[in-house]
């Protein structure tokens, strides 16, 4: 079976800005593969090439083997979509934009309103079904959101920001119940700016800067290029760092402890120890901090993500998206 998604030398260029730049990725039929990338990375940009919504200016983007401009009906099937951005026709009760989007692909009536059905009963929304979606809290629109990516019964689903905003409970019902859906065989791919979503759902995770690919490996392999720090409280006290073996990145004195950067804080504590001992100090007391996915996503990118704002690049995506393919707001 070919891959869910196979981009190659992926290029998408707005006048001299280019949001995607040579992006390589694979994604395997049944994963949960995580995007991460600071606003402007290019990773909305490379969902509307996938369903359609922006033409790629050049390289190679495959859904299940189907080019995603010369297949596009085929790849656009595939695929469902719960966008960043509420785009749903606000004049029908959600039950009907519901069974709208299932007869955008050619699903009959019927059919389209059991599924209709069914995915709001899925995403916890159901009782809803006759309001409109202006009469909706923040929760419910995100909810709904997943479920018009659902009623399709897609192969691939596609989650840009899933739980931006939303409250505490809200974001773990929907882990639950995205982690459900990918048990079942549903591929998933999601883009976030919660690093804790990243290391809870995903298989595998793709750190995006500038357009361009930088790293792919599981969340542990990914955690494992980072630093640990191995912090200790020391008698007496010294003055200045104690000179270590080549094994620490570095040291500093804090508020009466030293801290020590290595590569494996578990594996390089014992020998800090000794070496301390050995110039006269007693240990009393030892912290382990183990480095996290984002300190390596800093680490790779160099931006924090939470400073850095949206480029003209992405920014223009969002606007264009709909233009391009000439369809009706709610058709994603």
């Amino acid at each position: 079976m070919p891959p869910a998604i196979e981009t190659a030398d992926l290029r998408k260029e707005y006048g001299d800005l280019r949001a995607l730049d040579g992006l390589e990725l694979t994604v395997e039929e049944g994963e949960f593969f995580g995007l991460l990338g600071p606003n402007g990375a290019g990773k909305t940009t490379f969902i509307n090439v996938l369903v359609g919504l922006v033409r790629k200016t050049g390289g190679e983007a495959r859904v299940f083997g189907n080019d995603v401009e010369a297949d596009y009906r085929r790849v656009r099937d595939a695929i469902g979509l719960a966008p960043q951005e509420f785009n749903v026709d606000r004049f029908f009760p959600i039950r009907e934009v519901l069974i709208h989007k299932a007869g955008y692909h050619g699903i009959p009536t019927d059919e389209a309103a059991e599924r209709a059905d069914e995915a709001l009963k899925r995403v916890g929304i159901y009782d809803k079904r006759e309001e409109r979606f202006d009469w909706l809290s923040g929760g419910m629109k995100r909810r709904l959101l997943l479920a018009r990516a659902l009623v399709t019964d897609p192969d691939l689903l596609i989650l840009d920001e899933p739980t931006a905003g939303v409250d505490v409970q809200l974001r773990r019902d929907l882990w639950e119940l995205v982690t459900e859906l990918n048990e079942e065989g549903t591929t998933v791919l999601l883009t976030t700016h919660y690093i804790e979503e990243a290391e809870r759902l995903c298989d595998r995770v793709a750190i995006v800067n500038e357009g361009r690919k930088i790293a792919v490996a599981t969340p542990e392999e990914l955690k494992r290029r980072g630093t640990d720090t191995v912090s200790v409280a020391l008698e007496p006290t010294p003055a200045t760092a104690p000179a270590l073996g080549p094994y620490a990145h570095g040291s500093a004195l804090s508020g009466g402890r030293l801290d020590v950067r290595v590569d494996d804080g578990s594996r390089i504590a014992p020998q800090l120890l000794r070496d301390l001992e050995a110039d006269g100090y007693e240990i009393t007391d030892l912290e382990i901090s183990r480095t996290s996915l984002e300190e390596v996503f800093v680490e790779l990118t160099g931006r924090d993500d939470r400073t850095v704002t949206r480029s003209t690049a992405e920014e223009r995506s969002n606007e264009e998206s709909t233009a391009e393919r000439g369809q009706p707001e709610g058709v994603v």
